[in-house]
């Protein structure tokens, strides 16, 4: 069933109260608070690779309290077990059986600080609860709940020590961005407050969890043109064609542009996708699934370069496929 008018407007509404919820801790950084909340309603996770102090851990406390769920943080660091990131299961002596209790992974949103320093073992435990929105621990699953999101963070700068992620766990982000520091204004107005600690904890629930679901079902009746799913699939097919690239982007990439431009035109208060919708989300939808050959990457060629070029290579559909 399509999306209706009164939906749509009710959609956009929300998303832009839920931005501007955030933005009260947030500031200055509209963008990559859109495509994070983007991201929350399309049911997918978010990869930050950035500096510390840029408001990471406040973004992912923020957009909890926002939508009236709750928040945790891991810190990864070497010596990190699976079981510190699911749960473990404990014998209770008084009742003689054994409870399972749980870990920091059950929370609507979890900020896995970065991630790239634990093992690849701890890593991989978080693979099965962002696929299947569940833990499996002793043969028995658990449900980590709805909504659910994993916001993990990489330090950009130092590498001594780090295990990278695979290509595997990489693909499972359905995007990754970055805030960066913020400009001149918006500093002046982060000064201007004292520098005093992050508000988040005072921030008010705007929507409740069930609200978030309704809109990820909404936005999976917001209508693609034929024409636009063709630019999609030649975008991607562009990327494991282009120079410099070793592996392009796979078939997962592709529908994980689907389902945040679906949400994206839902924001913008449109029942329909538009190409240049596709243009805004490529870089932070697909990039990052990219892999450069080693010879181009020694030369500084980056994934968002290869990005860009298949963006200004492959032409947009300039009118509606026939019926």
């Amino acid at each position: 069933m399509a999306i209706t008018p009164d939906q749509v407007h009710w959609f956009s509404d929300t998303f832009a109260n839920v931005v501007r919820n955030v933005e009260r801790v947030i500031i200055g950084k509209t963008e990559a608070i859109r495509l994070a909340v983007t991201c929350l309603v399309a049911e997918g996770h978010l990869l930050l690779e950035d500096y510390p102090g840029t408001g990471k851990t406040t973004l992912a406390r923020a957009l909890a309290q926002s939508v009236e769920g709750t928040s945790s943080r891991i810190q990864f660091t070497p010596d990190l077990l699976p079981s510190d990131v699911t749960g473990v299961t404990i014998f209770d002596q008084k009742t003689g059986q054994f409870e399972f209790h749980q870990g920091p992974i059950f929370a609507s949103v979890v900020l896995a600080d970065e991630i790239n320093r634990a093992s690849p073992k701890t890593q991989s435990a978080l693979l099965e609860v962002m696929e299947e929105n569940r833990v499996t621990v002793d043969g028995k699953s658990y449900s980590v709940g709805q909504p659910f999101m994993v916001i993990a963070t990489q330090n950009p700068i130092e590498q001594a020590g780090t295990y990278k992620l695979p290509e595997a766990q990489l693909d499972r982000f359905l995007m990754k961005t970055t805030l960066g520091y913020p400009d001149r204004d918006a500093t002046l107005r982060i000064l201007s407050a004292g520098g005093t600690r992050p508000r988040s904890a005072a921030l008010p629930a705007v929507i409740t969890s069930q609200a978030v679901s309704e809109m990820s079902q909404l936005a999976a009746s917001v209508h693609i043109e034929p024409s636009v799913l063709d630019y999609i699939a030649r975008l991607v097919e562009a990327t494991r064609e282009a120079e410099d690239v070793q592996l392009g982007v796979s078939i997962r990439g592709a529908l994980a542009l689907v389902r945040t431009s679906r949400v994206w035109a839902a924001s913008q208060g449109r029942h329909f996708v538009v190409p240049d919708d596709i243009k805004m989300l490529a870089v932070p939808c697909l990039a990052h699934r990219i892999i450069i050959d080693a010879e181009s990457e020694f030369n500084g060629i980056t994934q968002v370069d290869v990005m860009a070029r298949v963006i200004g290579t492959v032409q947009p559909p300039t009118e509606r496929a026939s019926a």
